[in-house]
C-alpha cells in the first residue's frame, strides 16, 4: 500500500509545489491530482492488460485459457474488470490524500456527469488494453518494448500534470485519439469548470465512439490471432 500510495503522492507533491511557487491557479494543482489517479489505470492497461496474455504463455496459463469454454473476449473482459476493480482502490486513494494534503478546491458542475465521462474513459482505455492484448502476443518478445515505449509518450500526450490546451491544436487534435486525453480533459472540466480542449459533450461523444471502435478493434485482432494460431501452430508455445 506504501508503494501504491505514498510514491505516488510523492511525485504529485512535486509539481504541487512547483505551480504553487508560480502562484499558478489552485485548479493547477487538481490537475496534478488527477492525473496521478488516472495514470494508474494507464498503467494497468499497459502492464495488466497489454502484456497479459504473453505473460500467460510464458507461465503456462494460456493453454488454459484457449481451451475453457469461455470466449477469449471474456477472458479479457474478466481480466479488465478485475484490474479496473483493484486499481479503482489505489487511484481513489491518491485522489483522496493529494485532495486533503493540497486542499484542491472541488467545483464540479455535475457528479453524474463526472461519474459518465470516468467510466466512458475507463471503457475506451480497457478496450485499447484488450487490444494490445492481442496485438503483444503476437509480436512476442518485442511486447515488453512496445510497453516501455507507450509509457511515458502518453504521459505527455495525455497532459497528465497540464492542461492539453497549450499544445498546438493539431497536436492536440491527435492526443485525442488517446482515452487518457479526452477523459482527464473533460473530467478537468467538470470538476474544476475550467475550459479545456472541446466541450465537454465533444470530448463525451469522442470517449464514446473510441470505446466502440477499440472493442470492435479487439474483437478483430483477437480472431485474426486465433486463425494465426490454427496456420502457424504457436499461440502457446514460449518465447516466439
Amino acid at each position: 500500500m506504501i508503494q501504491e500510495t505514498l510514491l505516488p503522492v510523492l511525485a504529485v507533491a512535486a509539481f504541487a509545489y512547483a505551480y504553487r511557487a508560480m502562484n499558478a491557479p489552485a485548479a493547477y494543482t487538481g490537475f496534478v491530482v488527477l492525473g496521478a489517479a488516472m495514470t494508474t489505470f494507464w498503467l494497468n492497461v499497459l502492464w495488466g492488460m497489454g502484456a497479459q496474455l504473453y505473460w500467460e504463455r510464458d507461465s503456462g496459463n494460456l493453454e488454459l485459457y484457449v481451451m475453457s469454454p469461455a470466449p477469449m473476449m471474456g477472458v479479457l473482459t474478466g481480466m479488465a474488470l478485475g484490474g479496473m476493480t483493484t486499481t479503482l482502490v489505489r487511484a481513489f486513494a491518491i485522489t483522496i490524500t493529494g485532495v486533503l494534503m493540497f486542499d484542491v478546491p472541488l467545483q464540479p458542475t455535475s457528479w453524474f456527469m463526472l461519474a459518465g465521462v470516468f467510466f466512458l474513459t475507463l471503457a475506451a482505455l480497457y478496450g485499447l488494453g484488450m487490444m494490445f492484448a492481442s496485438i503483444f502476443l503476437l509480436w512476442g518478445r518485442e511486447a515488453w518494448h512496445l510497453v516501455n515505449l507507450l509509457q511515458e509518450p502518453v504521459y505527455l500526450l495525455s497532459g497528465t500534470n497540464f492542461p492539453v490546451s497549450i499544445f498546438p491544436r493539431a497536436v492536440a487534435v491527435i492526443a485525442s485519439a488517446i482515452p487518457l486525453t479526452a477523459g482527464m480533459d473533460a473530467m478537468r472540466q467538470v470538476l474544476f469548470r475550467t475550459p479545456g480542449l472541446f466541450d465537454v459533450w465533444i470530448e463525451v461523444a469522442v470517449l464514446a465512439g473510441l470505446a466502440v471502435v477499440f472493442m470492435l478493434a479487439a474483437h478483430r485482432c483477437l480472431r485474426y490471432m486465433e486463425r494465426r494460431a490454427k496456420e502457424d501452430g504457436k499461440l502457446t508455445v514460449r518465447w516466439q
